[in-house]
């Protein structure tokens, strides 16, 4: 983590560089490492402010704005803000209704927020305090205060400034969050460790076969140990995780996925598919849901899953509108979610091959580009993006089960080029898909050597002009072209050994891609790293084309 600059400036360059950003919606508070809405203070308002160590954004400094915080204090990575820091801002953001400070239950929040606290009474400002405890993994369930705050402060600060907006007194406003905690609880995992500002190596580091369950926000040890998990298995341990520790209710639910700064939020979405299944089988009505970065710690690999049991109250603040530079809500109300489900043909194996020369053709290709699949993607990932492989067999798969749809070859071949084209994606797709649409439409009348020799000159043709590419460029091309002219060539000697000699130049010609340097597409760009590996489109045409070749041979 390059960026992060030293150990010793850290905290005040990304305050300065957060408040210049966004200055339309906070700003500094004078002398102090801390941050209050732009408006602030806000007479007979109840003040809240939050706070803790940096290197959890949004959290803190990002949810301060209306409907939530009316401050934030910042300490260093994740460590606390001095007494003197919170007692800066909480004065700076006081409009004479009272402070309610949030924040997680660690020892030095504790003692720094509570001696501020001390301090502002003496000077006649009454305060309440919301200590966070909602990791199910960091205590006992009989013993609820002792366990730590990690991404439920999301859900506690979101009711409190909501309650606080709405005109509650401070008492209000304190029984509104000290609600909300009482019914918030998180249990996350980790698969990788953060890096701290000025150092070379993780705070920590999880086995790459391994994953840590129950880890908290700083690296604190996880609870278990487990190898590591799928998408849709991590999802059933962060469930059965929560299920057991959530308080009753009339089954409404508010759900945080939280990234722990590391982790895509593609791969969030996949997790919480499975996440919204496992929580409506067990009779309980996700509302309002967030999948993303709210809690996190500084490029940890991880996630978390929140839940706050809903009643009429929390549902209404918890949905009240905010803006902040992290989290803005425009207070929809809250309503059940259904689960999208999406049948995709691209997905499922075909079953056996059927009677027709196309379907056992297209069959016995896919299998082929199956068992390659790994091997394509490696040789795509020298010098692009590592996907062909994959495509491969997506598009395969589409249009094997497309052209059983179809009586006669040039109609499963058309209908297998659109499908493999939409499934497979990218310009593999596109190209694959006009090939075969291509040969499929020259194929109208009697089949013979003669007439499928026309039919690939067709689809080359077709080919050549929509993918600009020249032989030499290291693409596909250089295998289809020595396998049309080889096709050519030999039509004398029937359809199979025609093919079967074409399927041989293209697999040698793909070889010798190897020795080409690419002068198309990403990998033009690249190009020195590709030398010596043979070309993935290359390749996968000479296995499709020498799957087809061993069908055709076995007809006679």
């Amino acid at each position: 983590m390059t960026l992060l600059g030293s150990a010793e400036t850290f905290k005040r360059d990304w305050v300065d560089g957060f408040v210049t950003a966004y200055g339309r919606e906070v700003r500094k508070v004078p002398d102090a490492y801390g941050v209050v809405a732009a408006d602030t203070p806000r007479q007979d308002k109840v003040a809240v402010i939050i706070g803790g160590g940096c290197g959890h954004y949004p959290a803190f400094a990002g949810l301060v704005g209306h409907g939530l915080a009316d401050g934030a204090v910042v300490g260093d990575v994740f460590t606390s803000p001095s007494a003197e820091q919170v007692y800066r801002t909480a004065r700076e953001a006081d409009g004479g209704a009272g402070v309610l400070f949030g924040y997680g239950n660690y020892q030095g929040d504790v003692l720094h927020f509570g001696l501020a606290a001390r301090r502002l009474a003496a000077e006649g400002i009454d305060s309440r305090t919301i200590l966070v405890t909602d990791d199910v993994a960091s205590g006992p369930a009989e013993d609820p205060a002792s366990r730590r705050g990690v991404a439920g402060d999301f859900f506690v600060f979101k009711v409190a400034g909501a309650a606080a907006e709405r005109g509650d007194d401070l008492d209000g406003v304190h029984a509104a969050a000290v609600k909300a905690n009482a019914r918030t609880r998180t249990f996350g995992a980790a698969f990788g460790g953060c890096t701290l500002p000025g150092a070379t190596e993780p705070l920590f580091t999880v086995a790459d076969t391994d994953m840590e369950l129950g880890l908290g926000i700083h690296g604190e040890p996880g609870v278990r140990t487990v190898g590591r998990l799928a998408a849709t298995e991590l999802a059933d341990e962060l469930v059965d995780g929560l299920l057991p520790e959530l308080p009753s209710g009339d089954g409404r639910i508010a759900v945080l996925l939280n990234g722990l700064g590391r982790t895509k939020y593609e791969e969030m979405f996949v997790t919480y598919k499975r996440i919204h299944e496992r929580l409506t089988a067990a009779g309980l009505g996700p509302v309002h849901i967030e999948v993303g970065e709210f809690v996190t710690s500084l490029d940890m690999a991880g996630v978390s899953l929140s839940a706050m049991v809903l009643d009429d109250e929390l549902a209404e603040l918890y949905t009240a509108p905010c803006s902040s530079p992290g989290y803005r809500s425009d207070g929809r109300p809250a309503a059940p979610v259904r689960p999208s489900i999406t049948v995709d043909d691209a997905l499922a194996a075909p079953q056996a091959a059927g009677e027709s020369t196309v379907d056992r053709a297209l069959t016995a290709a896919l299998r082929l580009i199956e068992e390659n699949e790994d091997t394509l993607g490696r040789l795509d990932a020298v010098a692009a993006d590592g996907d062909h492989g994959l495509g491969m067999t997506r598009g395969m798969r589409a249009a094997v089960a497309a052209a059983r749809t179809c009586e006669n070859p040039a109609e499963q071949l058309l209908a297998a080029g659109t499908a493999f084209a939409d499934a497979a994606g990218g310009a593999s797709g596109a190209l694959y898909g006009v090939l075969l649409a291509e040969t499929g439409a020259g194929l109208r009348g009697d089949i013979t050597a003669e007439t499928l020799a026309d039919a690939v000159d067709s689809a080359v043709q077709a080919f050549t002009a929509l993918g600009k590419a020249q032989p030499g460029d290291k693409t596909m091309l250089d295998a289809i072209e020595p396998f049309r002219a080889t096709l050519r060539t030999h039509t004398g000697s029937g359809i199979a050994d025609a093919w079967r000699k074409a399927a041989q130049a293209a697999t040698a010609a793909a070889q010798e891609t190897a020795d080409l340097l690419p002068g198309k597409g990403r990998a033009a760009r690249l190009a020195e790293r590709s030398k010596g590996h043979a070309d993935p489109g290359a390749t996968s045409f000479a296995l499709l084309v020498t799957a087809v070749g061993d069908v055709l041979g076995g007809q006679n």
